[in-house]
C-alpha cells in the first residue's frame, strides 16, 4: 500500500507516516495490485493525470472510503485567482492564471457568466453579422458571445463577436469567422405544410442572448476581457472581503483533461472527486455550432435532409465531433469509478472512448456540468453505469444529455437517478443489446423542446432478442411543451419498451416518427394518456392508461415505481 498526501514529500517512501505528494509519484511506484491511499485534500493538477497500459491494476483510493471517516479527496485542474483590484463599482479584477475561462466557481458555487437578453433588440442579419439602429451595443467590450438557443428546437449554437463598431445613433457587430458564416448554413429550414410554423428559418436570425462582457455585469457573475477577469460577487457573499484583499476562494478551471487513461486494465477509483476543468473550443473562432446531444459541427460537409414526404427539409452537418470528456478512457478494460463524484467540469464528466469493455460507473454523483454527464462511445463493450445521481448537468451546453451511449453494445444502464436536465435525460443512439432498466428519470426537456427523459434512435439490433429493452423505468415531468417521456425517433427498430410507468409529459411515447419506426413493441406499460393508434411497425400490447393520482393505488404502478432509482449502498 502506498500514501498520498497534499502536504507530503515525493522524496519520501510514500508510506503512512511519511506520503508522496502528488499521485504522478505514486503512480509511478505502483505496480499491479497495490492500493494507493489518498489522505483529504484538493490536490492541484498543474498537467493531466496520466495512464498507460504499464499502470494497469492499481486501485485509487480516498482514505477511509465507505466508512463514515471517509476523507474528502478533490483532484483540481483549476486555479485559484489571487491579486484583485477593486473598483468603486465593486467590481474585482484580477489578471488570469491561464486561458480565459468559460466557467468560474466561489467557495464552490458556480458563479453565472455574465449576460444580457438581445430577444428585444432589432438586429439586422448581414453576410458576417449584424446592424441595430441603437448606439447601446457600442458599449460591449470584452469577449463577447452570442448564443442561439433553439437554433433548432433541439438546438443551441454559440459564436464569438468578433469586432462592435458605430456611432450615436447605430452599432455594426462583425461575428467571428468562420463560425457565423457556417452558423447561417447550418441553422438553415424550410417547412412547406400549412400552418403558424410554416416557412423559412435561418436560426442566427434571432440570437436569444449575449454573454461576457463587463457591460453585462450584476451581482454574482463574471466577464474576460483578454486576460483579465471581471468579477462582482453577491452583496455579503462570502467570497467578497475587504476590498484590500479581494474576493478569496475564487478558481478559474484550467486543465481541459483532468484524467487520460489508455490502453488501461483493472484500475480503480474510489471515493475520489474531479473538479475545475473546462473546454476552451467554443471561445474559438469556430464557435459550438451544436446539433444534437453532445454533438456539434466539426467544419465538414453541410448536407440537406428532406424529410415528411418533402414537406421539411432541415441542414445537418457531415462531421459531427462530441463535446470531450474531461475524464478520457480509451480503449481501457475493467475500468471501475465507485462512489466518485464529477463536478465543476466544463466539457463532458466522463467519457468511455474506442474498443474498451467492462468498465463500470457505480454509486457516483454527476452534478454542475456545462455539458453532458456521461458518455460511452463507438465500439465500446459490455459497460455498466448503476445506481449513480446526475444532475444539474448541460449547464451551458443545453442540448446535452445525461447519459449518453452511442454505437455500443451490451451496455447496461440500471437504477440511476437522471433529474434537473435541459434536454434529453438518458439517451441512446443506434447501437445492439442496450439495457435501459429500473430508472428514475424526471425534471428533463427544462430548456430545449423536441426530446424526452429517454431518447432512443437508430436501429438497435437485428432482432428483437439483440436489441434495446427499455423495462421498469419511471419517466415524469418533462417540462417544456413538444417533449415525450420516452421517444423512440429517427428509425429505431428492434427495441422493447417494457413495464416502465410515464406520466406528466406533452405525451407519455411517440409512434409516428420519420424514418418511421420499425418492430418497436410497448407493452405492459402504465401512462397517463393514450398514445393513439399504432403505424404499421408498432406493436402496443397490454398498456394502462392511469391518472397520475391513481398511480399510488396501483400495486403494479406502485411497485415499478418503489424498485426505480438509486439503491441505498
Amino acid at each position: 500500500m502506498l500514501f498520498v498526501d497534499p502536504a507530503g514529500d515525493d522524496t519520501g517512501p510514500g508510506t503512512a507516516e511519511r506520503p508522496f505528494a502528488t499521485l504522478e509519484r505514486a503512480r509511478d511506484a505502483a505496480g499491479p495490485g497495490t492500493v494507493v491511499e489518498l489522505r483529504g485534500g484538493t490536490y492541484r493538477l498543474t498537467d493531466t493525470f496520466r495512464l498507460t497500459a504499464a499502470h494497469s491494476g492499481v486501485v485509487y483510493r480516498a482514505h477511509g472510503h465507505g466508512t463514515p471517516a471517509q476523507e474528502e479527496v478533490v483532484l483540481s485542474g483549476g486555479r485559484e485567482i489571487e491579486r484583485w483590484s477593486t473598483g468603486d463599482d465593486g467590481t474585482h479584477r484580477a489578471e488570469l492564471p491561464g486561458p480565459a475561462p468559460r466557467q468560474l466557481y466561489a467557495d464552490g458555487r458556480r458563479v453565472e457568466r455574465a449576460a444580457t437578453p438581445l430577444t428585444d433588440v432589432p438586429l439586422v442579419r448581414t453576410a458576417d453579422g449584424y446592424t441595430v439602429e441603437d448606439a447601446g451595443p457600442g458599449a460591449w467590450t470584452g469577449d463577447v458571445e452570442f448564443v442561439y438557443r433553439g437554433a433548432y428546437p433541439w438546438s443551441e449554437g454559440r459564436c464569438r463577436v468578433a469586432a462592435v463598431t458605430g456611432d450615436a445613433h447605430s452599432t455594426t457587430i462583425t461575428m467571428a469567422a468562420p463560425a457565423f458564416a457556417r452558423a447561417t448554413r447550418l441553422y438553415h429550414s424550410i417547412l412547406s405544410w400549412e400552418g403558424p410554423d410554416a416557412g423559412e428559418f435561418h436560426g442566427v436570425d434571432a440570437p436569444t442572448s449575449a454573454e461576457n462582457s463587463p457591460a453585462f455585469l450584476t451581482d454574482g457573475t463574471f466577464a474576460t476581457t483578454g486576460t483579465v477577469l471581471h468579477y462582482r460577487p453577491h452583496r455579503g457573499d462570502g467570497a467578497s472581503p475587504s476590498s484590500t484583499e479581494g474576493p478569496k476562494g475564487v478558481v478559474a478551471p484550467v486543465l481541459e483533461t483532468l484524467l487520460h487513461a489508455q490502453g488501461v486494465s483493472d484500475v480503480t477509483f474510489q471515493g475520489v472527486t474531479f473538479a475545475d476543468a473546462t473546454w476552451l473550443r467554443p471561445s474559438t473562432p469556430q464557435g459550438f455550432l451544436h446539433y444534437h446531444g453532445n454533438g456539434y459541427d466539426n467544419g465538414g460537409e453541410l448536407n440537406t435532409v428532406t424529410f415528411a414526404e418533402g414537406q421539411g427539409q432541415v441542414t445537418v452537418p457531415g462531421d459531427v465531433a462530441g463535446i470531450p470528456g474531461n475524464l478520457l478512457f480509451e480503449d481501457c478494460r475493467g475500468i471501475t469509478l465507485q462512489g466518485c463524484r464529477f463536478t465543476r467540469l466544463g466539457g463532458v464528466g466522463v467519457e468511455f472512448k474506442g474498443a474498451g469493455a467492462h468498465n463500470t460507473v457505480r454509486d457516483g454523483e454527476f452534478v454542475d456540468i456545462a455539458g453532458g454527464g456521461l458518455t460511452i462511445g463507438d465500439g465500446a463493450r459490455d459497460h455498466r453505469v448503476e445506481n449513480n445521481h446526475v444532475h444539474r448537468i448541460g449547464l451551458d451546453y443545453h442540448g446535452s444529455p445525461a447519459v449518453l451511449v452511442t454505437g455500443t453494445t451490451a451496455t447496461v444502464i440500471a437504477h440511476n437517478e437522471v433529474d434537473d436536465v435541459p434536454h434529453n435525460g438518458i439517451v441512446v443512439y443506434e447501437g445492439r443489446g442496450t439495457h435501459v432498466l429500473n430508472n428514475l428519470v424526471h425534471h428533463t426537456m427544462k430548456v430545449l423542446a423536441d426530446g424526452g427523459g429517454i431518447y432512443v434512435s437508430g436501429p438497435q439490433g437485428d432482432s428483437y432478442e439483440s436489441g434495446a429493452v427499455l423495462r421498469g423505468n419511471v419517466v415524469r415531468s418533462t417540462i417544456t411543451p413538444w417533449n415525450w417521456g420516452i421517444y423512440t425517433d429517427y428509425g429505431a427498430a428492434h427495441v422493447t419498451v417494457e413495464a416502465n410507468v410515464v406520466h406528466t409529459s406533452h405525451a407519455p411515447v411517440v409512434l409516428t416518427v420519420w424514418p418511421p419506426l420499425d418492430q418497436v413493441t410497448f407493452t405492459g406499460n402504465i401512462w397517463d394518456a393514450d398514445p393513439g393508434e399504432a403505424p404499421d411497425g408498432v406493436v402496443l400490447a397490454a398498456n394502462t392508461v392511469l391518472a397520475p393520482s391513481e398511480l399510488a393505488e396501483d400495486a403494479r404502478a406502485s411497485a415499478i415505481i418503489e424498485a426505480a432509482g438509486r439503491r441505498a449502498t
